[in-house]
């Protein structure tokens, strides 16, 4: 199990450097340190106490990440050196983790080591891409404009997150209620009818029957019920934890009707963006494949994004290569083919994105407005089921004789 270690270094010009890192023992974070060209002089395991400060008060929200990216790039732009200006985005953070980790970096940054380096330390903050980009940008000496990029990059997917839990919101909590007002129903209101028709020893409507049967089922086996959710959840963890479980379900994800469609064009949106920097910030075509494979977050396309990077090292183009996976629209590969004939892949990507982005919202629209109607029509007619099997025996007792 890894756990986070104190230490103080010095650095191959002499300077001091003090921070934390993650290790499963002294030793491994010792070597670790002196692989870095570091001299470990103090490594000390934080308390439980601290290590286990993570969950929420240790998560660094995607919006904090762009605004503290978004001011360093003004900064080195400016011309502030990145010191200077690494310590005056900590003096604005007001994230205490984030702003531990900014402190961290700008001592490595300050004994000598490359940003990227220090940044690709916290890889539960900066990912792959974002660690590639600023290297990129270290080796052209641009780097206030590759953050920039970067910036921009998280900014677009930020917002395409936002405008898909925007649209969900309502159904959600359509979902919610009508769950809700259901479980009150089968487990409050019918219940309290039983005595009134065992007392008249009437005989009940099918429906009525079949309703009340389904309360005594919710009411008194509930704790069998909690039972059955918490067995899906841990055997959808467990199914999460193993490459073939994963595997499979991301292939129900893509498979679902209409939620497929929008988490297909999640995917090819955020893949494009990302290759369509990472191309245009100067990362290695082979590096930036790769990554993009990475970042797909879903095993199938990750598959697919390592099939064409095999292809392009035995030398066949981008899009020839992407023609041969059958998880990229056609329309896509025209564009990578046309990008490559023209020396302008990296825009077409970027634009490409652009136009993903639109199909993705429009697409989530689409979805909420069938949503919508169909659970009111499931609610209204599970409430109405209910309300119907309680006024049949209730009629039948109002009538004479």
């Amino acid at each position: 199990m890894s756990v986070a270690f104190t230490y103080r270094a010095k650095s191959p010009l002499g300077k001091i450097i003090e921070g934390s890192i993650q290790g499963e023992s002294e030793a491994e974070v010792v070597a670790r340190l002196k692989r870095d060209g570091l001299l470990p002089l103090e490594v000390q395991a934080e308390e439980e106490e601290e290590s286990e400060g993570i969950s929420l008060f240790r998560r660094v929200r995607r919006s904090e990440l762009i605004y503290a990216t978004n001011q360093l790039a003004i900064l080195t732009e400016a011309g502030i050196s990145l010191a200077p200006a690494l310590a005056a985005a900590i003096e604005e953070e007001r994230n205490s983790h984030l702003k531990s980790i900014l402190e961290e970096v700008k001592t490595r940054v300050e004994g000598g080591e490359d940003l990227s380096a220090a940044l690709a330390r916290h890889d539960d903050v900066f990912d792959q891409v974002y660690v590639a980009l600023v290297r990129a940008g270290e080796k052209t000496g641009a780097l206030g404009e590759m953050l920039v990029r970067v910036a921009a990059s998280l900014q677009a997917e930020h917002e395409t997150r936002g405008k898909i839990r925007a649209a969900m919101i309502y159904p959600c909590v359509m979902l919610a209620v009508a769950i809700g007002v259901t479980i009150f129903l089968l487990t409050f209101v019918l219940p309290k009818f039983v005595p009134v028709f065992e007392t008249r020893h009437m005989e009940l409507p099918t429906i009525t029957k079949v309703v009340l049967r389904v309360s005594d089922v919710v009411t008194h086996n509930y704790p069998y019920l909690l039972g059955a959710v918490g067995a899906f959840v841990a055997t959808w963890w467990a199914l999460k934890q193993s490459e073939a479980g994963r595997a499979g379900l991301d292939r129900l994800r893509l498979a679902l009707p209409v939620i497929g469609a929008i988490y297909r064009k999640i995917i090819l949106c955020r893949c494009v963006r990302i290759l369509g920097t990472m191309l245009g910030a100067g990362v290695p075509l082979l590096e930036a494949v790769e990554l993009t494979g990475d970042a797909a977050a879903n095993s199938l396309h990750k598959q697919a994004w390592e099939a064409v990077k095999r292809d392009l090292v035995e030398g066949k183009s981008l899009g020839d290569a992407m023609r041969r996976q059958n998880v990229f629209p056609r329309i896509l590969i025209q564009m990578v083919a046309a990008g490559e004939a023209t020396g302008k892949l990296d825009q077409v990507l970027v634009k490409m994105a652009t136009f993903y982005d639109r199909e993705l919202e429009t697409a989530v629209k689409t979805a909420v407005s069938l949503i919508e109607p169909a659970m009111i029509i499931v609610m209204g007619g599970v409430v109405g089921t209910i309300g119907l099997a309680l006024l049949l025996p209730i009629f039948s007792l109002s009538r004479p004789g």
